[in-house]
């Protein structure tokens, strides 16, 4: 049951950071790091963080511009 859960997890994980990184797209905003980070996958019981990572500023510029 736990396995499972974690699978659960880690899929509803991968599905939030595609369907942010195709919202950012349409944006115009690409957020190279942009990924499930690697040790949240590792624990005993995986619930999987996402990690946004690095961008230049103008990136971050846009995209507090288009939170506005």
């Amino acid at each position: 049951m736990e396995a499972r859960h974690s699978a659960l997890c880690a899929e509803e994980a991968e599905d939030a950071v595609k369907e942010l990184r195709a919202e950012l797209a349409k944006a115009g905003i690409v957020l190279p790091s942009l990924g499930l980070d690697p040790v949240s996958l590792v624990r005993e019981a995986p619930c999987p963080l996402v990690e946004l990572g690095r961008c230049s500023v103008e990136t971050a510029r846009r995209l507090a511009a288009v939170l506005r």
